[in-house]
């Protein structure tokens, strides 16, 4: 038999390369805690349970706790469901981010603000360039997120950050390129969550104290998902032929439309309009975004 032809040897990368990225996506959908993710801080105050399936972080008096990602992602599509802290939750904070190491680091945001019972909850994003933030929207949540388990999910790819609950977008960051706005392309970044105690500020800027009668306070994670490009000895899994949909993905109008409904009735403060706090003038992205 002879040497296969130029073509046949195309097909075969393209179908191994197309196998190393379903193999990639299908760990991540598999998601097992004790394999994804390390837990770095709050001295036996993080738990993972049921064989690897949930993940629960728990807050006291003298420490709250932490975890995050064995691997590092240059852009991807992270999804998460979360149970927050049920009942008086002021003065606590949820924190759901991704971010790079370093004095000179990106970020990208979401914080669950507590509050007293029956109070809604305040979802908190922000994005971080080069260790440069003041990039705050926070609005309520339309729902109890201490019932049960929903998706808080970041899309962050070269062009686009995408804040979504329950896959409704509530917020994007867009890559404006020369417009002299700072966009997070180049640093690989872990995702990280913590539970900890921030009643000097997350309770109507720290009017409302923590309750330390409520505590432990414990919030709940399961179905961690990653269709990313992972970081790993200094160059990512997704080559030239590896890049998937997510990976030139764009708010789409419709998605433009719920994000304004969720925004129009839900948003209670946007850096965009915060006059007291930039008297000069605002980040040259508001007059765009």
């Amino acid at each position: 038999m002879g040497s296969p032809s130029s073509e046949a040897k195309g097909l075969v990368l393209c179908v191994l390369s197309m196998v190393a990225w379903s193999g990639l996506s299908l760990v991540a959908r598999a998601s097992d805690f004790n394999k994804d993710f390390d837990i770095n801080w709050g001295d036996g105050r993080a738990k993972i349970l049921d064989s690897g399936d949930v993940l629960t972080l728990s807050l006291d008096k003298d420490s709250g706790s932490g975890f995050q990602s064995k691997n590092q992602y240059l852009f991807g599509k992270i999804n998460m469901q979360i149970k927050l802290v049920p009942g008086n939750s002021a003065g606590t904070v949820t924190s759901y981010y991704l971010k790079s190491e370093g004095t000179s680091w990106d970020e990208i945001d979401f914080e669950f603000l507590g509050n007293l019972s029956g109070d809604p909850y305040v979802i908190h994003t922000n994005v971080y360039t080069q260790g440069k933030g003041d990039r705050e929207q926070q609005c309520y949540l339309w729902f109890d997120p201490t019932a049960d388990f929903h998706t808080y999910s970041i899309l962050w790819n070269p062009q686009t950050i995408i804040f979504s609950v329950d896959n409704t977008p509530i917020r994007e960051f867009r890559n404006l390129g020369s417009n002299g706005v700072a966009f997070p392309k180049s640093q690989p970044m872990r995702l990280h969550s913590t539970l900890w105690n921030a009643d000097d500020w997350a309770t109507r800027g720290g009017l409302v104290k923590t309750d330390w009668r409520q505590a432990p306070f414990t919030a709940s994670y399961r179905s961690f998902s990653a269709e990313a490009c992972v970081w790993v000895s200094g160059s990512s899994s997704c080559g030239p032929m590896d890049q998937p949909g997510w990976f030139t993905a764009k708010m789409d109008a419709d998605g433009q439309a719920k994000m304004k409904s969720v925004q129009r009735e839900y948003m209670i403060y946007n850096y965009c309009t915060d006059t007291k706090r930039f008297p000069s003038g605002f980040a040259p992205e508001c007059a765009i975004m």
